[in-house]
C-alpha cells in the first residue's frame, strides 16, 4: 500500500485544480454520512452521486472523476456493490479512497476489508 502525503502548497494547488474541474466523485459511503459528504463536496465545487446499486455503481465507476468507499454501515449488498465499483476503477484508473469508518467492529466490514485490494 501506498500512502502519498501532501504539502501545503501542494494541497492548495489540488484544491485549486479542484475548483476549476468540477469533479465528479462517486459516493459509496455510510448512511450516517451520506447527506454531509454530498454537502461538502457540492460546497467545495464537486458533483457528487450516490450510486449504490451494483451494475450501476460499477459503470458509474468507470466514468466518475474519483470513487469513495465508506463501510459505516455495511451490508452484503453494499459490499458486493462496493467491490465491484472498486474493481472497475481500478480497471478503468480512476483514483478512489476507502474510509474503513467502524471497521473491525461490525461482521461484515473484516472480510470486506481484508478482501479488497489497494492495488
Amino acid at each position: 500500500m501506498q500512502v502519498d502525503l501532501l504539502s501545503s502548497a501542494q494541497s492548495a494547488h489540488a484544491l485549486h485544480l479542484f475548483h476549476q474541474h468540477s469533479p465528479l466523485v462517486h459516493c459509496m459511503t455510510n448512511d450516517v454520512v451520506q447527506t454531509f459528504t454530498a454537502n461538502t463536496l457540492l460546497a467545495l465545487g464537486a458533483s457528487p452521486a450516490m450510486v449504490i446499486e451494483t451494475e450501476e455503481a460499477s459503470q458509474f465507476a468507470a466514468i466518475a472523476s474519483a470513487l469513495l468507499i465508506n463501510v459505516g454501515t455495511l451490508t452484503q449488498p453494499r459490499a458486493q456493490a462496493m467491490r465491484a465499483a472498486v474493481e472497475q476503477a481500478k480497471r478503468s484508473q480512476t483514483p478512489w479512497t476507502l474510509d474503513p469508518s467502524s471497521g473491525g467492529c461490525t461482521r461484515l466490514s473484516p472480510p470486506f476489508l481484508s478482501g479488497t485490494s489497494v492495488s
